[in-house]
């Protein structure tokens, strides 16, 4: 790979790092460390692949689709290995009530890992249903059926609670 190349990479490294982990925060429902995992994996299969990724019409979405296709590959491989939780690492505080942030992390945890790609792709990204459906080699009709299926269950999870955040 050449020089200019390499910065190339590292600029879209160093643009999009921050806003990736985000997404594999959600994800991963609040595994922080897990989530740096994911981003680092991510980021690993791009550079292999920055000469093509670079020509992409849209590198940043094809690095959000790495992220959640590693994301699900992950939860595949290690699936029978789950650890038990009984709290959240400490997040930094963004000055959002900590309450909420957690109810929602523990809402996502309870979903499955496709709905929970699903729910972080079309509402925490805003990709439209198609968009979403490629990202995860799934159909359109299949993205809105988990879609219906993992909001309704948050609903089931969050119960009353629901309004009281939606207010805030």
């Amino acid at each position: 790979m050449s020089p200019r190349v390499g910065e190339d990479y590292a600029e879209f490294a160093a643009a999009r790092a921050g806003h990736l982990y985000r997404s594999a925060c959600l994800l991963t429902a609040g595994d922080t460390y897990l989530a740096e995992d994911l981003v680092q994996e991510a980021l690993g299969r791009i550079y292999v692949r920055w000469g093509r990724v670079s020509r992409a019409e849209n590198p940043a979405g094809y690095a959000q689709t790495v992220l959640t296709r590693t994301f699900l590959a992950h939860r595949r491989r290690f699936s029978s290995r789950e650890r038990a939780r009984d709290s959240f690492p400490e997040l930094a505080d963004t000055g959002a009530d900590p309450t909420l942030r957690l109810t929602l992390l523990d809402a996502l945890a309870r979903l499955p890992a496709k709905d929970r790609a699903v729910v972080v792709l079309r509402y925490w990204e805003d990709r439209s249903v198609h968009e979403t459906a490629d990202a995860l080699n799934m159909s359109s009709a299949a993205v809105r059926t988990r879609c219906v299926r993992a909001l309704a269950r948050l609903r089931e999870l969050l119960g009353e609670d629901l309004a009281e955040y939606a207010r805030s």
